[in-house]
């Protein structure tokens, strides 16, 4: 959840921090530059940023993790996964391998998925769930491979059994392994690190001009990334597939965006441009800017802050330029703040919602995601008041 209130609301500050940013940046060209963001969208996301690390201080505050007694698998994640997608073609967690194997559990998924769940490890949740060791070597070996199985599953009934020395030492053979993985990764990660520098420069050719489509960036940087992994054919496959996947997710927006192109030729965006301008006249910039900021929050927690940021900053064309400028900052830090504070608003919280709902919590609730959210949006709220009052009087005074 603080990476969703991070990403989402501090990701206002360029251009290209958040999808809404890009769709703002595009209906209202050319009046929304890197300058603009900069200008207007950065103060609000440092002062978010501020909130947020305040908040996480006062709940996590003196709080440490024991690197030393950390699970062998927990503790080299990034080269299990690594391992995962390299030998059988997948990445998963262990509640997934869990539920995915549940048959062969006869009836004790349940209880092994409750032990990771609360914070267990794999080889030891099955093992007091007194699974059989053929099934837990079974297990072991989908999950990191194979040949590591019998050392791990060694492992964890040393551990569980409480001879800690000895459940060290078989530690050590599936250490040797992780390591020689971790030079692999490592290495792959070099070569793909090469893929920032197309990425970047699609990014400032863009920005230079408008009309090389920006989505060519995030093309040239997946290309140029892909040799990293050219020689592990099921990381590989792997990769392709997600890809099509992350990229067809998309697709059910499309009706949305051609519903709201249909608005627009029809004329509909032409009263809400004139009512903007009847609110100015009767109540002021900064009210109307609040107002704004309030009405995109608010829609962009029920529905998703893309569409919600598409249908609204058409609204704004036609106005002067720094009136504009106001304007859409306040209908920017709309959408993040609305985008986080629902699990439907934007696409990091509905996938750290799925995230909680599979790994940590089956039974967690839409209602506990707003109740555990509303306390940093509130205190985000109000600061953002202050900055769109503060901005609203420097654009009345100069």
């Amino acid at each position: 959840m603080v990476c969703t209130a991070v990403t989402t609301i501090c990701g206002i500050w360029l251009a290209y921090g958040e999808p809404p940013n890009l769709i703002m940046k595009a209906n209202l060209y050319p009046h929304l530059g890197n300058a603009f963001f900069l200008r207007y969208c950065a103060p609000a996301a440092i002062a978010s940023y501020l909130v947020i690390a305040w908040q996480l201080r006062g709940k996590l505050g003196g709080q440490r993790v024991n690197l030393d007694t950390m699970d062998v698998l927990d503790a080299n994640v990034a080269d299990v996964r690594f391992l995962q997608a390299a030998r059988h073609g997948d990445v998963v967690t262990a509640v997934e391998l869990v539920e995915d194997h549940a048959p062969v559990l006869m009836g004790r998924a349940e209880g092994v998925i409750g032990r990771l769940r609360n914070g267990g490890a794999l080889g030891s949740a099955l093992i007091l769930e007194d699974v059989p060791e053929s099934t837990r070597r079974q297990l072991l070996g989908h999950f990191v491979s194979e040949d590591l199985a019998d050392g791990l599953d060694r492992h964890y009934v040393l551990d569980v059994a409480g001879q800690y020395e000895a459940a060290l030492q078989a530690e050590l053979a599936v250490d040797d392994v992780l390591a020689s993985m971790a030079r692999t990764r490592r290495r792959a990660q070099k070569v793909g690190a090469f893929a920032l520098v197309p990425f970047i420069t699609m990014l400032i050719v863009h920005g230079i001009d408008h009309n090389v489509p920006l989505f060519l960036a995030s093309f040239a940087g997946f290309f140029a990334a892909l040799p990293a992994i050219g020689r592990i054919p099921r990381m590989r496959r792997l990769a392709l597939r997600e890809a099509a996947i992350e990229y067809a997710e998309y697709y059910f927006l499309f009706p949305l965006f051609l519903s709201i192109t249909l608005l627009t030729n029809a004329g509909f965006f032409d009263a809400m441009q004139g009512l903007i301008r009847h609110g100015i006249e009767t109540m002021g910039h900064a009210h109307v800017g609040f107002i704004q900021f309030l009405g995109s929050t608010f829609l962009s927690a029920i529905l998703d802050n893309n569409v919600v940021a598409d249908f609204a900053s058409r609204g704004l064309e036609g106005l002067d330029i720094k009136i504009l400028q106001f304007f859409a900052m306040a209908q920017i830090a709309g959408y993040a703040l609305g985008g986080c504070w629902t699990h439907i608003g934007c696409a990091q919280s509905v996938v750290a919602y799925a995230f909680i709902q599979r790994d940590l919590d089956a039974g967690y609730t839409p209602m506990q995601w707003i109740k555990e959210m509303t306390p940093v949006i509130i205190q985000i709220l109000v600061l953002m008041a202050v900055l769109i009052y503060a901005e609203g009087a420097l654009l009345e005074w100069f």
